[in-house]
């Protein structure tokens, strides 16, 4: 498993049917090592504080393995690495091996697994299409977003490896299919409600869709 892109942007203004929007969802890949701190990468920040970034949300990553399924899904359309807006593109995980607490090294830096991602307007945006929400969403292609447990140096081609597994074993994807409808288990969302990584905000938004 390693990093095969390392990817920040600072937050720019872009028109968007007519209206002037700031957004921090364009990233780039950088060379050479970039600090992950305790909110975000070096080179890097959110724009709207209220609904993206934070503690739970410092770092997103992104399969490089979901970009085929892309390329197919959109044959037009440019897909660089750090399209969808992932700091870090990653190769070996995936939504379906890796569970919320779950705690991977990656470079100097360690990282806890929180929670996939649900995508705003901004992913539209950058894509300049409306449909690429629901096709998202029911892809479960969502990446995760993690925490960092101890702040250090990343780069491309660094190795990840995971240095700890949560005990209640909740996949990415099993949020994703909670999340979505798809999964009626009443073990499962208990073992949701014991995730000390999964915020607040998505227990309770996953018991009332339940």
């Amino acid at each position: 498993m390693k990093v095969v892109s390392v990817n920040v942007g600072e937050p720019r203004e872009v028109l968007w049917k007519g209206l002037t929007v700031r957004t921090g969802i364009f990233k780039d890949p950088v060379s050479g090592s970039v600090m992950i701190n305790p909110i975000n990468l070096g080179g890097d920040a959110q724009a709207d504080l209220t609904v993206h970034g934070g503690a739970a949300k410092a770092v997103y990553g992104y399969p490089s393995e979901h970009y085929a399924y892309w390329r197919q899904e959109l044959l037009d359309q440019p897909l660089p690495w750090g399209m969808f807006g992932e700091n870090l593109t990653t190769e070996g995980l995936s939504e379906d091996t890796v569970c919320i607490g779950d705690r991977l090294t990656i470079g100097g830096a360690v990282l806890e697994v929180t929670q996939p991602r649900v995508p705003c307007y901004k992913l539209a945006l950058k894509f300049d299409r409306d449909d690429i929400l629901k096709r998202f969403l029911r892809s479960g292609k969502s990446g995760f977003y993690f925490s960092v447990i101890q702040p250090g140096e990343v780069r491309s081609d660094e190795s990840i490896e995971i240095m700890s597994r949560d005990s209640q074993h909740v996949s990415v994807s099993d949020i994703n299919r909670l999340f979505l409808g798809q999964a009626r288990d009443p073990d499962l969302l208990m073992r949701v409600q014991n995730l000390g990584a999964l915020p607040q905000s998505w227990k309770s938004e996953l018991l009332r869709r339940a």
